[in-house]
């Protein structure tokens, strides 16, 4: 899987023209394309495999948390999709023992990757859900992502300002999606704890997860290479 471009355009949507419009303007000008839920729970198999076939790999972000039994029969029946994803995601307070269940039945050509803590989650957000309040959501995150090493993931999803402990104790082989990117001047939105694209990238990310700021330009296609474009 190439980290030669490095953007990973989120198609938020359940409606399957917008999101083969989309990702056939976007055809050479993103790296990876993202499905989530919207998308999946309304499409399916045949939805996934229509916009997988356009040739850009697929994040396909689920976010499996469950019991690991249900966890790992969860991710084999995904891994019948064709062509199989590029990166699937858990969420790592899903604990050790789901998280090894779930590296079990994903084949190291699917990069495996583990949700820390949402950037849409501030550290009162955290504290309020019973984390320590001693601690930061950095430090958090870090935790979750030594687990997810233990695991024997390939990496993890985090905010861009969790990734400097992460890049220091997990290192450079240690794959990490980062989301809650905002090139300057752009809103916020739902997001929280987040960075523009030349920060993440600085702080060491590999994979920028970008949205709105691509999808709701009006060339979604000339906005994703003026952020590759200032990234280089």
């Amino acid at each position: 899987m190439t980290r030669a471009n490095p953007i990973c355009v989120a198609i938020d949507t359940p409606d399957l023209a917008r999101a083969r419009a989309l990702v056939t303007a976007l055809r050479g000008s993103v790296g990876y394309v993202k499905l989530g839920m919207e998308f999946f729970y309304a499409q399916g198999a045949a939805g996934y495999a229509a916009i997988a076939g356009a040739g850009i790999p697929v994040f396909l972000d689920l976010k499996l948390h469950d019991i690991p039994n249900t966890v790992e029969q969860g991710l084999r029946s995904l891994m019948a999709l064709a062509p199989a994803p590029a990166i699937l995601n858990v969420h790592a307070t899903g604990g050790l023992d789901m998280m090894t269940a779930a590296r079990s039945a994903v084949p190291a050509s699917t990069k495996l990757i583990a949700v820390t803590i949402l950037t849409s989650l501030s550290d009162d957000n955290i504290r309020a859900a019973g984390f320590d309040p001693a601690r930061q959501t950095a430090a958090h995150a870090l935790n979750l992502a030594r687990l997810a090493g233990q695991a024997g993931l390939d990496g993890i999803v985090c905010s861009p300002l969790d990734l400097e402990g992460v890049r220091k104790e997990l290192g450079r082989d240690f794959l990490t999606v980062v989301p809650g990117i905002r090139p300057a001047d752009t809103a916020a939105n739902d997001q929280k704890r987040i960075a523009t694209p030349q920060a993440a990238m600085a702080a060491g990310a590999d994979i920028l997860v970008i949205g709105r700021a691509i999808t709701g330009a009006a060339d979604p296609a000339q906005a994703a290479r003026a952020i590759l474009a200032d990234l280089s």
